[in-house]
Protein backbone atom coordinates (compact mmCIF):
# COMPACT_ATOMS: atom_id res chain seq x y z
CA UNK A 1 0.00 0.00 0.00
CA UNK A 2 1.05 3.27 -0.87
CA UNK A 3 1.84 5.33 2.49
CA UNK A 4 1.74 9.31 2.51
CA UNK A 5 2.99 11.49 4.81
CA UNK A 6 1.02 14.68 5.35
CA UNK A 7 2.41 18.30 6.44
CA UNK A 8 -0.38 20.86 6.88
CA UNK A 9 -0.95 22.90 9.77
CA UNK A 10 -4.72 23.93 9.04
CA UNK A 11 -6.98 21.60 10.96
CA UNK A 12 -9.70 21.42 8.93
CA UNK A 13 -7.38 20.95 5.51
CA UNK A 14 -5.55 18.44 7.36
CA UNK A 15 -8.98 16.74 7.77
CA UNK A 16 -10.48 16.53 4.55
CA UNK A 17 -7.15 15.96 2.52
CA UNK A 18 -6.76 12.40 4.91
CA UNK A 19 -10.30 11.65 4.29
CA UNK A 20 -9.58 11.95 0.92
CA UNK A 21 -6.67 10.11 0.42
CA UNK A 22 -7.88 7.71 2.28
CA UNK A 23 -11.12 7.15 0.17
CA UNK A 24 -8.64 6.40 -2.49
CA UNK A 25 -7.31 4.08 -0.62
CA UNK A 26 -4.13 5.57 0.55
CA UNK A 27 -2.70 5.16 4.35
CA UNK A 28 -1.86 8.40 5.14
CA UNK A 29 -0.22 9.27 8.48
CA UNK A 30 -0.59 13.27 9.41
CA UNK A 31 1.24 16.01 11.39
CA UNK A 32 0.59 19.90 12.14
CA UNK A 33 3.84 21.10 10.95
CA UNK A 34 7.20 20.01 9.13
CA UNK A 35 9.05 19.60 12.62
CA UNK A 36 6.68 16.63 13.76
CA UNK A 37 6.03 15.23 10.33
CA UNK A 38 10.06 14.84 9.82
CA UNK A 39 10.67 12.77 13.06
CA UNK A 40 8.24 10.54 12.17
CA UNK A 41 10.03 9.88 8.60
CA UNK A 42 13.27 9.45 10.36
CA UNK A 43 11.37 6.58 12.08
CA UNK A 44 9.55 4.41 8.83
CA UNK A 45 9.56 4.83 4.94
CA UNK A 46 6.81 6.65 3.31
CA UNK A 47 6.35 6.81 -0.68
CA UNK A 48 4.77 10.29 -0.73
CA UNK A 49 5.43 13.61 1.33
CA UNK A 50 2.53 15.81 0.92
CA UNK A 51 3.37 19.31 2.36
CA UNK A 52 1.72 22.79 2.77
CA UNK A 53 4.67 25.19 2.12
CA UNK A 54 4.01 27.78 4.93
CA UNK A 55 3.89 26.03 8.27
CA UNK A 56 5.27 26.57 12.01
CA UNK A 57 8.06 24.98 12.98
CA UNK A 58 9.37 23.89 9.97
CA UNK A 59 7.76 24.80 6.88
CA UNK A 60 7.16 22.81 3.85
CA UNK A 61 10.51 23.86 1.75
CA UNK A 62 13.18 22.79 4.80
CA UNK A 63 10.80 19.71 5.30
CA UNK A 64 10.94 18.28 1.98
CA UNK A 65 14.84 18.93 1.42
CA UNK A 66 15.88 17.33 4.66
CA UNK A 67 13.48 14.18 3.87
CA UNK A 68 15.04 13.78 0.33
CA UNK A 69 17.91 13.82 2.21
CA UNK A 70 16.80 10.74 4.32
CA UNK A 71 15.18 9.30 1.29
CA UNK A 72 15.80 10.24 -2.30
CA UNK A 73 13.75 8.15 -3.76
CA UNK A 74 10.64 9.91 -1.59
CA UNK A 75 8.37 11.86 -3.75
CA UNK A 76 7.39 15.12 -2.88
CA UNK A 77 4.35 16.92 -3.58
CA UNK A 78 3.59 20.64 -1.86
CA UNK A 79 0.37 22.46 -1.49
CA UNK A 80 0.35 25.91 -0.72
CA UNK A 81 -2.29 29.05 -0.57
CA UNK A 82 0.41 31.60 -1.69
CA UNK A 83 0.56 30.49 -5.84
CA UNK A 84 3.37 33.32 -5.94
CA UNK A 85 6.23 31.31 -3.88
CA UNK A 86 8.90 30.52 -5.47
CA UNK A 87 10.64 27.26 -5.34
CA UNK A 88 14.51 27.84 -5.60
CA UNK A 89 15.35 25.00 -8.61
CA UNK A 90 18.53 24.48 -7.14
CA UNK A 91 16.87 22.68 -4.29
CA UNK A 92 16.96 18.92 -5.41
CA UNK A 93 13.78 18.27 -3.39
CA UNK A 94 12.07 20.96 -5.61
CA UNK A 95 13.53 19.83 -8.86
CA UNK A 96 11.22 16.94 -8.63
CA UNK A 97 8.35 18.32 -6.64
CA UNK A 98 4.61 19.04 -7.82
CA UNK A 99 3.57 21.86 -6.54
CA UNK A 100 -0.19 21.95 -6.06
CA UNK A 101 -1.75 25.55 -5.40
CA UNK A 102 -4.92 26.49 -3.05
CA UNK A 103 -7.96 26.78 -3.40
CA UNK A 104 -8.50 23.18 -5.30
CA UNK A 105 -10.69 20.46 -5.59
CA UNK A 106 -10.13 17.17 -3.84
CA UNK A 107 -10.71 14.98 -6.68
CA UNK A 108 -7.52 17.01 -8.16
CA UNK A 109 -5.60 16.41 -5.64
CA UNK A 110 -6.29 12.21 -5.22
CA UNK A 111 -5.50 12.45 -9.42
CA UNK A 112 -2.47 14.56 -9.03
CA UNK A 113 -1.45 11.74 -6.38
CA UNK A 114 -2.37 9.02 -8.65
CA UNK A 115 -0.29 10.19 -11.33
CA UNK A 116 3.14 11.31 -9.14
CA UNK A 117 2.75 8.19 -7.46
CA UNK A 118 2.59 5.92 -11.31
CA UNK A 119 5.30 7.84 -12.40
Amino acid sequence: MQRILLAEDDESMRRFLVKALERAGYNVVSFADGAQAYDRLREEPFTLLLTDIVMPEMDGIELARRASELDPELKIMFITGFAAVALNSEESAAREAKVLSKPFHLRDLVDEVDRLLAA
